[in-house]
């Protein structure tokens, strides 16, 4: 039952807040450089929202979000210690 009011909040907040995807050229490089930025935009956007090409030559970060501005997120971005441009 439990579950299901949780299932049913989800859905709610999602229609209220619909899913944005996000999408920036980075200098996350490397697995290193994953793990240095991954505390800063979990707390952002939450884990498993976002992830970092690191064979594309522009290191695209895309970040799929309810609640979180590109602004903030560029800022978490920063915070860890590294570049982002927004490309949307």
């Amino acid at each position: 039952m439990t579950d299901k009011i949780v299932d049913t909040q989800r859905q709610t907040s999602l229609l209220i807040n619909p899913m944005e995807t996000v999408k920036f050229k980075t200098n996350i490089k490397c697995g290193g450089c994953i793990a240095t930025v991954t505390p800063f935009l979990n707390e952002a956007v939450g884990e498993g929202n976002w992830q970092v090409d690191v064979q594309d030559p522009n290191k695209i970060l895309t970040a799929d979000t309810t609640s979180a501005t590109a602004t903030q997120i560029k800022q978490a971005i920063e915070k860890a210690g590294y570049k982002a441009e927004p490309l949307n």
